[in-house]
């Protein structure tokens, strides 16, 4: 930094105004001249230089030992007094300055703890007076050690006290302790602040700082830790612990003295009068790597302890009413309002291993180059933890890194806010008992009368996508919760258990929740259209699929992509072969699937991506990426080869499956190719047109389109579950309808399929 000292005829507002203060360099700051040239003031910040000759005479007078009329005397005749005070407000408002009062000797304090309080920015003087003068309370919870801290604060000079204390440190081993709830109300009631920190094992958690009345309290947090520990409830219950897991303790003595003296030293800070936006995050440290890390904790504002419990049942109960989204990203992005970076920009702090939503977005382990995936945790739409499945793990695609990462995320934010909290709007009753307003779910789970006879055949295979439930219990009370017609303009009910995803399972007779429809955007209305995307998707595939039915091939050169060629290039070094389909049906969207097999190999390892939008082009680029994501599980880019999974249908399809005796996995020869301009498209530039368009279709094929705001007020990603019975899953649901009817309403076949003549093998992503 540099900083000139022009000539000044009059004192601004930032120049000292009380004579007798000691005017000097703030404790950090260290004068160094070189005649002739500069004044640099040292600091472990840098450098800042000052120039011109008001420096030159000023400097030597700064050293902290005259008042301001010292040295306007001092100055003289160099200066006059107008210039002296000039150049005195330009370095007062610099902040380089600091003033003090005469004190005895013996009542001067530490100028290098005063140095740190001025680096702070802070008055140094003033800092390490208000320290002196405040009282630390520290709370040890039942079995923790609180030696090395009561230690460090005697080491750092300050009043340990038991009452009127001016903050609380709380130290525990677990941050879900029961204990905490206590604490945190008894703070709150008094009105006190407190600073929780876990100072045992190899990594200490120090923070956040607790204001009663202002940001989160204990709760907030707790609902945020408890996220990314779920997987301990089966065991808590069946060891009946009212508290966490016990963990044993990993650490090192030095590691623990580290953690004790940084804990004191935000607590001093604190005291002292230091405020900054990290105070309110928890901080750990891995005292293996020395890597310290910031977790952001905000404020819950459902919060049964300091938030309003009613508010996610508020806004479910309120009717949708979509508004003008102008499209802020058309093209590959999908027609969002907003682009994959600001996407990342304004939700990337829900992505931590401590308080976020997403532990991590990470590159998906096995993938090449050219397939641009992302992981981003455990996908909590699965019922069951079994064998490591395609679907296990939430994850992302794109042609870029941010679109990839921004999938990823927007994949686990969906999939956070469609699992039960326990804070969603139900109502208990029968079916019958509800009257119209009630949906039966088997009008939107479609599965057929004969696979609930089959149901144990059915399950005995173990995967979750092929699971049957017991037939409705149209006499039983269950819990349902609204969703809003978007066709009829009204609410209707539907059983809670098909709308969120359980936290610890569902039995097998509740109708169960599964994703199709589920969707993150970056509003509302950009969530509801990507979610019916997703289901026109999957309609059309189960069309295809089930009946195996001829499709026509896709051309992928005249879509004029670049990034068709790499991918074909990429595919080409793993000897694979790249084609893809028109799955399109009587809904008019474009839906496309992409297919690769391995060529001269004994097995093919055929696999698949779909995709569906109103742009040609979008619905192919998606079905190709998502394609990518299956490359890691059938070996390409494993070292050694072999398979990424254990299930054992996808894997028996690897092995097995072949163009031969899979032939409707190739494109019929006898119809044309598909182009660009082989689908009606025109582009729209607002979302709502979207959605409102979407209504029309869905209401012109005598469906209703129902939607479910699932968005968690905590997070802020709009996240939406949109669903209009009579639409098929791809997945093996049999009942009559579209399934068999639309295949014959499209020319595909001259009758319907029997059951018996359905496509074997159910599909299994």
């Amino acid at each position: 930094m540099t900083t000139e000292l022009p000539p000044s005829n009059r004192p601004g507002p930032g120049a000292p105004q009380d004579g007798e203060a000691l005017v000097g360099f703030r404790h950090h700051l260290r004068p160094a001249t070189v005649p002739g040239e500069a004044t640099y003031l040292v600091s472990r910040q840098g450098v800042t230089a000052l120039h011109g000759a008001l420096a030159e005479v000023l400097v030597p007078l700064l050293d902290g030992t005259r008042s301001l009329t010292q040295i306007l005397q001092a100055a003289a005749p160099a200066l006059t007094a107008e210039e002296a005070q000039g150049g005195l407000r330009l370095l007062s408002e610099a902040g380089l300055l600091r003033f003090g009062t005469p004190a005895p000797s013996a009542a001067a304090g530490d100028p290098v703890a005063e140095a740190y309080w001025d680096l702070a920015g802070l008055d140094g003087a003033r800092a390490a007076a208000g320290l002196a003068c405040s009282r630390l309370r520290i709370l040890p919870l039942a079995g923790v050690d609180a030696a090395a801290v009561l230690a460090a604060g005697a080491d750092s000079g300050l009043t340990v006290a038991d009452s009127d204390t001016d903050l609380t440190l709380v130290l525990c081993d677990d941050y879900l302790s029961p204990e905490l709830e206590r604490v945190d109300a008894e703070h709150r009631a008094a009105g006190r602040p407190w600073l929780l920190a876990r100072l045992c094992g190899y990594e200490p958690w120090i923070g956040p700082f607790f204001r009663p009345g202002e940001g989160p309290c204990w709760t907030c947090l707790a609902l945020r830790v408890e996220q990314h520990r779920s997987y301990e409830g089966p065991l808590r219950q069946a060891l009946a612990l009212e508290g966490p897991l016990g963990r044993p303790i990993a650490s090192l003595s030095a590691g623990r003295v580290m953690a004790a003296q940084s804990a004191v030293l935000e607590a001093a800070k604190w005291l002292a009068g230091l405020r900054y936006a990290d105070q309110g995050a928890v901080r750990t440290v891995d005292t293996l790597t020395l890597r310290t890390r910031v977790h952001a904790v905000p404020r819950v504002p459902q919060c049964p302890s300091c938030g309003d419990p009613q508010l996610t049942a508020r806004r479910v109960r309120a009717p949708f009413v979509p508004v003008s989204r102008p499209k802020a990203a058309p093209g590959g992005g999908g027609h969002r309002a907003l682009t994959p970076d600001q996407v990342l920009e304004r939700y990337g702090h829900l992505v931590s291993p401590v308080t976020g939503i997403v532990s991590a977005l990470e590159p998906a382990p096995g993938a090449p180059e050219f397939a641009t995936t992302y992981v981003s945790g455990r996908n909590l739409a699965m019922r069951e933890r079994g064998p490591a499945g395609l679907r296990a793990l939430s994850g992302g695609k794109g042609l870029t890194d941010a679109e990839a990462r921004t999938s990823a995320l927007c994949e686990a934010v969906e999939r956070y806010s469609g699992t039960r909290h326990g804070d969603e709007p139900v109502v208990v009753d029968t079916l019958a008992g509800l009257g119209e307003q009630a949906i039966h779910p088997h009008a939107c789970q479609l599965y057929a009368q004969r696979q609930f006879r089959e149901r144990a055949l059915w399950n005995r295979s173990g995967s979750p996508f092929h699971h049957v439930p017991e037939p409705f219990d149209e006499q039983r009370p269950v819990e349902w919760t609204p969703v809003w017609s978007l066709t009829g303009r009204c609410h209707r009910l539907l059983p809670t258990s098909m709308l969120y995803f359980p936290r610890d399972g569902a039995g097998s007779r509740a109708p169960y929740a599964d994703s199709n429809g589920n969707a993150a955007g970056s509003s509302p209305e950009d969530a509801l259209v990507q979610g019916f995307l997703e289901l026109v998707e999957r309609d059309a595939v189960a069309l295809w699929w089930y009946n195996r039915t001829r499709q026509p091939a896709i051309d992928l050169e005249s879509f004029g992509e670049p990034y068709i060629g790499r991918l074909q290039e990429g595919y080409g070094r793993l000897g694979r072969r790249v084609w893809a389909l028109d799955l399109t049906s009587d809904l008019g969207i474009p839906a496309v699937v992409a297919l690769s097999r391995r060529e001269g190999a004994a097995g093919e390892d055929i696999i698949f991506g779909f995709g569906a939008h109103f742009d040609p082009a979008v619905a192919l680029r998606r079905a190709l990426t998502e394609m990518g994501q299956l490359l890691p599980a059938v070996g390409d880019g494993l070292p050694g080869g072999g398979y990424g999974i254990t299930d054992a249908l996808p894997v028996r399809w690897w092995r097995q499956a072949t163009v031969v005796n899979q032939p409707y996995l190739l494109p019929d020869p006898a119809l044309r190719p598909r182009t660009p301009g082989s689908w009606d498209y025109a582009p729209r530039t607002d979302l709502l047109d979207d959605v409102e368009a979407i209504t029309q279709l869905v209401g012109g094929k005598g469906m209703e389109l129902l939607v479910l705001d699932q968005t968690r007020p905590e997070v802020g990603m709009p996240v939406v579950k949109v669903m209009a019975p009579g639409l098929r899953h791809f997945w093996a649901r049999y009942a009559p309808g579209r399934l068999f009817d639309v295949p014959v309403d499209l020319g595909r076949l001259s009758r319907p399929t029997p059951y018996e003549q359905l496509n074997p093998i159910p599909l299994f992503v």
